[in-house]
């Protein structure tokens, strides 16, 4: 009988990195929403210095990856900044005058997150039907991907908001003592010149009365406001860029931003009768785009604005702080609260608003798997118990400019503007 002389046992550290390899590759590639607002990322071979890649700038999430050895736990992006200038006419001597250039590295912070699920004991895994450890891979891989999905929608949002329930959430309200650990980078409000509310069919900028955010419960998410929100973008300077997907043939003639809509301001603007038709445009200028997934499903294209649904809602309920920028020229934050007239039948959900270059999304390397992901497994007290983890090394922030408009510099969140509506909830907080 023949024997098998190479054999991989259980535990071998190649296997650890090949399944590190196997969860990262299954995390990038995953069908979700978020992921889908990322673009494709260079091969090794195109990378800089054979240790650096990054997505291009003209999708929402940027994602960089920096695999190299020994430079601490930040990671360099290269961002497209803003610029402006007039031409040089005629015989006007234009040596010399050449205007600034127009990228800018940031470094943002990554740092180790890791999920351990237990496996149980040698009587659990007799007693059960099911194999523990084939079950437990899965399940450790869908923690980290919400950790990745929640942490990306919480910095795009600028805020956590107090939708809560640890079953679903791998991000804990701003208010426990690790949410800035976890977050790794510090959660920014919006800046004054991409904060959007509702009112009347409209919308405007953030108002207070007597310490409440002016919005009455009647000002939901309509086509109006949709309406309103593309006439800001096309009367404000530097309105976020358009979004542009792979291979889109429309990308310059029909220029697309996304909307990100809590599920409740979706299911409100889907009650339009023309909603359908909304469905069709999509569904339309997905053909455009070689059928990018993410004009299909639950979308809606107006007005150049593709509405889809957002995973988890940032929800504010009556009386809640909400955090916003005073100034134009300021960072600091200042606050407001939900209207206490919301009682328990309102909240206020916040809508993103997306163009290019608005999240970077930062990957560093495990020195475990060589990769920003890895994995173990570990037998405890004398092999009677298992437990296995998956990790990863990340972090992430929202690109932020101070954008010169000539008479003043302005802090502007360069791809993302967020848009506060009332809904109407079928529950109190919880």
């Amino acid at each position: 009988m023949s024997t098998t002389k190479t054999i991989t046992p259980y535990g071998h550290p190649g296997t650890m990195i090949q399944q590190a390899v196997g969860v990262f590759h299954t995390c990038m590639q995953r069908r979700t929403t978020l992921n889908r607002l990322t673009g494709k990322m260079p091969t090794e071979a195109d990378a800089v210095a054979g240790t650096k890649r990054q997505t291009k700038p003209t999708m929402p999430i940027v994602r960089a990856e920096d695999l190299g050895k020994g430079k601490g736990d930040e990671v360099e992006f290269q961002l497209d900044q803003p610029i402006g200038s007039y031409p040089i006419m005629g015989s006007e001597f234009a040596e010399g005058k050449g205007v600034g250039t127009s990228y800018e590295n940031a470094r943002f912070r990554v740092n180790q997150a890791r999920f351990p699920v237990d496996m149980g004991d040698q009587m659990s895994r007799i007693r059960t039907p099911y194999d523990l450890r084939k079950f437990g891979r899965p399940k450790a891989q869908r923690l980290m991907d919400d950790y990745i999905e929640h942490s990306t929608l919480v910095h795009l949002a600028g805020a956590r908001g107090f939708n809560d329930h640890l079953i679903e959430w791998r991000v804990p309200l701003a208010s426990h003592p690790k949410f800035s650990e976890i977050m790794v980078n510090r959660v920014k409000a919006p800046t004054r010149n991409r904060h959007l509310v509702a009112g009347a069919g409209a919308v405007g900028e953030v108002k207070a009365n007597a310490g409440e955010l002016v919005i009455a419960s009647s000002d939901t998410l309509s086509m109006d406001v949709v309406d309103a929100v593309r006439s800001w973008m096309d009367q404000i300077p530097l309105p976020p860029p358009p979004v542009e997907f792979d291979e889109d043939l429309a990308a310059t003639d029909s220029p697309i931003r996304v909307l990100l809509a809590s599920p409740a301001q979706y299911s409100g603007f889907a009650t339009d009768p023309n909603f359908r038709a909304f469905q069709g445009n999509a569904m339309a200028r997905a053909r455009l785009a070689k059928d990018h997934p993410l004009f299909l499903g639950e979308a809606g294209l107006w007005n150049g604005i593709l509405i889809i649904k957002m995973p988890k809602a940032i929800r504010f309920y009556a009386g809640d702080e909400l955090r916003y920028c005073a100034s134009y020229t300021s960072e600091q934050e200042s606050s407001v609260v939900v209207p206490a007239s919301f009682t328990d039948k309102f909240a206020v959900d916040r809508a993103i608003l997306l163009g290019g270059q608005a999240l970077g999304q930062a990957f560093g390397r495990s020195d475990h798997s060589g990769v920003p992901f890895f994995w173990s497994e570990k037998e405890m007290d004398h092999g009677d118990k298992l437990e296995l983890l998956i990790g990863a090394v990340l972090g992430m922030s929202k690109i932020r400019f101070a954008v010169n408009h000539g008479d003043e510099k302005q802090f502007t969140d360069h791809g993302v503007t967020v848009l506060d509506t009332a809904v109407p909830i079928i529950k109190p907080r919880g």
